[in-house]
This record gives C-alpha cells, structure tokens and sequence, in this order.
C-alpha cells in the first residue's frame, strides 16, 4: 500500500482488494469505509448502505468467509482480506451468470424478499451463518438473522428460506 497526496491534499492510499476472487486497486482516502469503495470505486452496488452505523446489516459482506458490517470497516483495513459481496455468491455452472447459491435459491423458492432493500445483508449473513451451522432449527434460523433489519416481510419467510437454503445445501451434495 502505498500513500499519495490527491489535488486537494489529502492523502491518498493505493489499496489491493480481493473481492469476489478478483483483485482490484483502489486509491482511497485512508477514511474511505469499505462499504463506499465497494459500491463508488468498484461498482459493486449490490452492497447496500441503511443506517451507516452498523445497525441495519444491509451493507454485511463477508470477509474471510465471516460476516462484516462494511459501514464499519474502512478500505484500507480490508487489505489482505479475502472479500465476498453478493455479486460473488452465485456459482460457477459454466455460464456467465452462474447458478443461485443455495440460500439465493432459498429466497427465491420461499418469497425472503419484498423491496430487497436488505436482502444482500441477509444473504451474506445466512452464507455465513449455514457454513457454521448447515442444519438450523426454525430457533436458529432466527437467531442467525438476528443482527439484520427488514422493514418489509415481518421475517416469516426469510426464516423459511434460511430452512431451504438449508435443504438444498444438503441435496447439491
């Protein structure tokens, strides 16, 4: 990482990023919270930014496959890290898009969604929270989406599609 003054005269720091298994180069503001250098330096705008004190979970990414609140996080702290948005959730079957992960799949059989405001948040929370528990009770379920915010769904059928993303983990097997 190196540092460079910007024309304004803060200084500016030269970042490598792993994200979604591509390495990218930012020149970020050492204050530059790794929520903003995802969606404005590197476009992935599928990390959604609520409250920007860590309260919502719209902005969870995954960092070295553990859930972090990237309105949080600044850019320059993510160096060396291994970084998963939901743009990197899908995968690979031999297209471009790929295939639905199991808990994309998950929300989509079980309507997890309304507006979709938070749902990237969720997404990468329950990726995480699957890997550490593959087999949740309706209990844990909740409790795994505990820290993420909805306004819209009363949480009923993201809880379902938790459970599903459960199943058809352990189908693809």
């Amino acid at each position: 990482m190196s540092i460079q003054p910007s024309p304004s005269g803060e200084e500016l720091h030269d970042v490598r990023l792993t994200v979604n298994g591509t390495v990218h180069e930012v020149r970020v503001p050492a204050r530059r919270l790794l929520s903003d250098a995802l969606r404005h330096d590197l476009g992935l705008t599928g990390t959604h930014v609520g409250c920007e004190h860590g309260v919502c979970g719209a902005c969870t990414i995954l960092v070295d496959g553990r859930p972090m609140r990237s309105c949080l996080m600044f850019a320059v702290s993510a160096v060396d890290s291994e970084i998963t948005t939901v743009e990197g959730l899908t995968e690979p079957d031999g297209t471009a898009q790929g295939r639905l992960s199991p808990v994309q799949q998950g929300f989509q059989d079980c309507h997890g969604l309304q507006c979709g405001f938070c749902t990237p948040g969720f997404l990468t929370t329950i990726t995480a929270g699957l890997r550490d528990n593959p087999d949740p009770t309706e209990d844990e379920a909740r409790e795994m989406i505990a820290g993420n915010l909805c306004r819209c769904t009363g949480y009923q059928n993201i809880v379902k599609s938790v459970l599903r993303a459960a199943e058809i983990t352990k189908e693809r097997e």
